[in-house]
């Protein structure tokens, strides 16, 4: 078995996701299993709603009826988290436990990833690969979320706003 955790699907009775993610949460500290379940986590986004002519803002559950978990799949952690009051089944083939891709938890943003970047907004920056390569440029924003970095370079005489990969740039020294 891999030792490395991954992020896994748990499938619960509607309206018990915050539940099952609490009694997940008790079940490894109690067993001491924090080595195996790492972290659970319940997806939501903020939402602005109008009720009564009033605007407010709510939490809103990503996906219904689900409980995401970053652990290591071992038969302890796979019998404590399936045996959580609430708990219908992991998602997969005949209920077999299935992780997320690397491209499913970026694009759920239930892990963030630091990226540092060895400039800032309003450095000196050269593009070294892609069709703008040997163009200088002054960063006018970084966007780690999306890998994109707008550099502004003159093209034609005219300051161009281009955005181009974060790894496409480096400092211009």
């Amino acid at each position: 078995m891999s030792d490395i955790a991954k992020w896994y699907v748990i499938h619960t009775y509607s309206g018990y996701e915050n539940k099952v993610a609490q009694n997940i949460e008790k079940a490894v500290e109690s067993r001491q299993l924090h080595d195996l379940v790492q972290e659970v986590r319940v997806p939501t986004q903020v939402v602005e709603e109008i009720k009564d002519g009033k605007k407010r803002k709510i939490e809103r559950k990503l996906f219904p009826s689900y409980v995401i978990v970053k652990m290591v799949l071992t038969d302890d952690s796979w019998y404590v988290v399936r045996n959580i009051r609430g708990v219908t089944g992991f998602v997969g083939p005949s209920s077999k436990p299935v992780p997320l891709t690397r491209k499913e938890v970026d694009a759920l943003g239930v892990e963030k990833r630091q990226i540092e970047t060895d400039y800032n907004v309003g450095d000196s920056v050269k593009i070294v690969s892609g069709s703008l390569e040997g163009f200088v440029g002054d960063v006018t924003a970084i966007d780690t979320n999306r890998g994109i970095v707008t550099v502004t370079v003159s093209i034609l005489g005219r300051n161009t706003p281009v955005e181009v990969e974060l790894n496409q740039v480096v400092c211009n020294e």
